[in-house]
């Protein structure tokens, strides 16, 4: 019989893995910082959400219905100890446009976006499931960020109109700037002095004061501007009647053929905010020392969507900005998104009536600043300054492939929609990664006399060549892309320096393929039949099980080189 307290461990490893791993080994002593940082993160989440909501094209109210249940089952299922899940730009705007695709069916802007909402979380809790958090690396940084940046530059356009009280017009990013120039002429003064006061003190106090909640107090102005001076009645827009209360519960009232056709917008959803939510996780994550499991994101994504969805709320992901306002207030676990989500209800349950005077024109401004800091410039600078002469001799204007998807994905956006942007830039990734992949770079060695290290003669003219003999290094794998060019440019290579021995060093080569095996042997038949032998040096991993152990594979440059010379009778 076991001593009982091998049974009160057991209970105790049992109890411990019934806490969610955002709040495993909590300690008391963090509860103050963290009560701060979630009353913090609910002045910036409340007005953002608002406004979100009216970027996703459904009633104001709709943005905080989602916020609740979204924290609370991130907080329950997923692995970041400081990220803020919520109403997002990128992910509202996707939203408009698949409800919009959908609305033949006859059901509301709001069902509709719970619907997807739902949609969207059982798609990312099966691929969670399914363990399908790899496929977030299809999507690269630099095509996110052109994704985002034309997002962000597209919410700009379609909130302008609101921001100086005039019409906006329909369609891509293009025919909004088209519309708005064409209506800017005669603005509606009030509305745009309203605006513009609003946007300028946003900036403003964001810059000088980074962790206040200027949203917030910037929207209580907005409303104390509005019952002071009646601006409601000048004709400045104002938000209107948001009911007080939680939210009516279980699925939305939209007939299931709806579901279909919000499918595949619900995939995109996903990915994206995924991608986005699981970059913010894991910027924090590596301030902290925190690991972020892909997987359990993706489950915690989904749950937070299905919450969403099932509280007539709206989609929801990661937020970089919020997780941003959530660390800098000293937040430690979840405890602070848990508070958050209780203010939340708070609002819902008690201030809705505060924010019916809040000017539109202010929300405008709410949006615009906050997408602002989305238009990353820098980045696109520093993608370009990544391609150095040399890579650009080599692979042409594919050494600036990550800049080239970046524009892709964001002119893509602009003009043809956002999936279709995302698409577009994954596509362009993609396709100028295989065309570098068939380009690798093809290097004459030459031998350092002092260390008797090969290197690059490109780099380092002053190392000595083999003397009767080519030693090159194919910098990537060989396989079927490349195998054509890798043979003729060795062989012409081979012609010019006069080569008889040939030795290539497969080091930097981390991977071959069928096609590339019989390229290799053919180089080799071609090569004798010239006069000249084929020796494969430093062949690592793969290469090695492929080419099985034949002659001409040496462990190194120089045994191959002094194999090949005693061959000739050199030696």
């Amino acid at each position: 019989m076991r001593p009982s307290k091998d049974r009160g461990g057991r209970g105790a490893l049992r109890a411990s893995a019934l806490v969610p791993p955002t709040l495993r080994g909590y300690r008391p002593a963090l509860l103050r910082g963290d009560v701060l940082a979630g009353a913090t993160v609910w002045a910036v989440l409340v007005p953002e959400a608002i406004a979100y909501a009216a970027i996703a094209g459904v009633p104001p109210v709709v943005g905080l219905y989602a916020a609740p249940a979204a924290l609370l089952l991130y907080a329950l299922l997923g692995s970041s100890r400081q990220l803020v899940v919520g109403p997002m730009s990128a992910t509202a705007a996707l939203s408009a446009v698949v409800v919009g695709g959908a609305a033949a069916t006859g059901a509301g802007a709001a069902a509709l976006s719970a619907a997807l909402a739902l949609a969207t979380g059982a798609i990312a809790l099966a691929a969670g499931l399914l363990r399908l958090g790899f496929l977030a690396a299809f999507i690269s940084q630099p095509v996110l960020k052109g994704f985002v940046v034309g997002i962000a530059l597209t919410i700009i356009a379609g909130q302008l109109p609101e921001l100086i009280g005039v019409e906006g017009a329909e369609g891509e990013f293009f025919a909004q700037l088209a519309g708005l120039a064409a209506a800017a002429a005669d603005p509606h003064w009030p509305t745009l002095a309203v605006g513009g006061c609003a946007l300028a003190a946003l900036l403003l106090l964001k810059r000088l004061l980074p962790v206040f909640p200027a949203s917030l107090a910037v929207v209580l102005a907005g409303i104390g501007a509005t019952a002071l001076l009646s601006l409601d009645r000048a004709g400045v827009g104002v938000v209107g009647a948001l009911p007080a209360g939680l939210p009516a519960l279980g699925p939305p009232d939209v007939p299931l053929g709806a579901y279909a056709d919000l499918a595949a917008g619900a995939a995109g959803i996903a990915l994206v905010g995924f991608a986005e939510g699981l970059g913010a996780a894991k910027t924090y994550a590596a301030e902290t020392g925190d690991t972020v499991d892909t997987d359990r994101e993706l489950i915690g994504m989904g749950g937070a969507n299905a919450a969403a969805g099932l509280c007539s709320g709206m989609v929801v992901n990661g937020s970089l900005s919020k997780t941003a306002v959530n660390g800098a207030a000293g937040a430690r676990s979840q405890v602070s998104g848990l508070t958050a989500a209780l203010l939340t209800v708070v609002t819902l349950l008690f201030l809705t009536g505060l924010f019916e005077k809040l000017p539109q024109a202010v929300l405008a401004a709410v949006v615009i600043a906050a997408v602002l800091e989305l238009i990353d410039v820098r980045a696109f600078r520093d993608l370009y300054g990544m391609a150095t002469r040399r890579l650009v001799a080599v692979y042409g204007p594919a050494a600036r492939a990550d800049l080239i998807a970046a524009v892709a994905a964001l002119l893509g956006v602009l003009v043809l929609g956002t999936l279709r942007g995302l698409l577009l830039g994954v596509a362009a990734s993609l396709l100028l990664l295989l065309y570098r992949a068939s380009r690798p770079n093809i290097a004459e060695l030459g031998r350092d006399p002092r260390t008797g290290r090969w290197t690059d003669l490109s780099r380092a003219p002053s190392d000595e060549p083999a003397p009767g003999a080519l030693v090159v290094r194919v910098e990537g794998g060989l396989f079927f892309a490349d195998s054509d060019r890798v043979r003729e440019r060795i062989l012409a290579m081979a012609r010019e320096r006069g080569a008889r021995t040939v030795v290539l060093d497969a080091k930097t080569v981390p991977f071959v393929d069928a096609t590339a095996v019989r390229m290799l042997r053919e180089l080799g038949r071609r090569l004798r039949a010239e006069g000249a032998v084929l020796a494969v040096a430093r062949d690592i991993g793969q290469v090695r099980d492929l080419l099985g152990d034949r002659e001409g594979l040496y462990p190194d440059v120089d045994t191959a080189l002094r194999e090949a010379h005693r061959a000739e009778g050199r030696e």
